[in-house]
């Protein structure tokens, strides 16, 4: 296990030094001159060429890159070239607002997609069944800024129940406030990602129905509804594990927009105003931080997966 821990470690951080290569060179084919933006539309050329060297812009490409990664290396994402303020401090208060929104979905997933799709599968014959199938797999296909709409039309606008923007100005210093505020956000994504995992954990229930071990529980007295949960959930959890860590990226990925809708002062709100004025540092920051937030989550999924997995486990371990 501490053999595939480290392997798994070392691949992370080839996976980040990567994506930092990609998104540092990529962002600069973007148009657009930050020296521009803060110099303004009577900027004259000086003066530009001025704030370019000031800010370290004249340098060479692989210069610049080279710089930042020193910085990461120390934990500092860099300064803001618009702002002049640190990227991690900024970056460090918005996520405060992301992991709680994506954290809240997460759990909204799971406490509908798993119980949902286990009794989609047991009542796979039924109407009741073929119901639940139907309606995942039209929330599954909806859009989160459409969903989004809908619930604050009906939640926020016709019932008046949850606010339909904004965020508390003091933050968690009012935790109410702030639960109130991401309820109605993480439900728009829980929702969305609770049909998807409730896909998966019908299709492996399904496989879990067909097993042996089952066959014979239901076999030696046990109804098949109890054989199924007794003995095939917990090889159905373990499916649902491995699914997570792909719908944890695609997750965060809902976050983002949803802010956007919600007015949430997150990640996803602060990366399009930044992308906006063409502040590539703030912007390269924020998206290696979400890039590594992902490869970490997905290492943490497999690294679990393989310890309660013994199948997947290697002769000794």
């Amino acid at each position: 296990m501490a053999r595939f821990v480290l392997s798994r470690l070392v691949l992370l951080l080839l996976g980040l030094l990567v994506a930092s290569a990609l998104i540092f060179f990529t962002l600069r084919l973007l148009s657009g001159d930050v020296a521009q933006v803060i110099a303004g539309t009577q900027g004259t050329p000086a003066q530009i060429a001025a704030i370019r060297q000031n800010l370290g812009l004249d340098r060479p490409l692989i210069v610049q890159y080279g710089s930042w990664l020193g910085g990461i290396a120390h934990g500092d994402l860099g300064t803001s070239l618009v702002t002049g303020s640190s990227v991690t401090s900024q970056l460090t208060q918005k996520l405060t607002v992301t992991l709680p929104l994506a954290g809240l979905s997460l759990v909204i997933g799971l406490v509908l997609g798993i119980p949902l799709g286990v009794l989609s599968a047991l009542k796979r014959r039924s109407f009741s069944g073929t119901a639940i199938s139907v309606v995942a797999q039209a929330f599954a296909a909806v859009p989160a800024v459409w969903g989004g709409m809908i619930l604050i039309a009906v939640f926020a606008v016709a019932i008046r129940i949850f606010p339909t923007q904004g965020y508390p100005s003091d933050g968690w210093a009012e935790p109410g406030q702030a639960l109130k505020s991401l309820l109605l956000p993480a439900l728009t994504i829980g929702v969305i990602e609770g049909a998807v995992i409730l896909r998966f954990t019908r299709s492996a229930t399904l496989g879990a129905v067909s097993e042996d071990y089952v066959r014979t529980a239901a076999a030696k007295g046990m109804t098949r509804t109890r054989a199924v949960i007794t003995h095939g959930l917990p090889n159905v959890m373990l499916s649902v594990v491995s699914v997570l860590g792909v719908q944890l990226a695609a997750l965060l990925v809902g976050a983002v927009l949803v802010e956007q809708l919600f007015a949430l002062p997150g990640v996803g709100r602060m990366l399009v105003s930044d992308v906006g004025v063409r502040d590539l540092t703030k912007v390269q920051g924020e998206l290696l931080a979400l890039t590594g937030l992902v490869l970490v989550l997905g290492f943490l999924v497999d690294s679990i997966h393989r310890a309660v997995d013994p199948r997947l486990r290697e002769p000794g371990e």
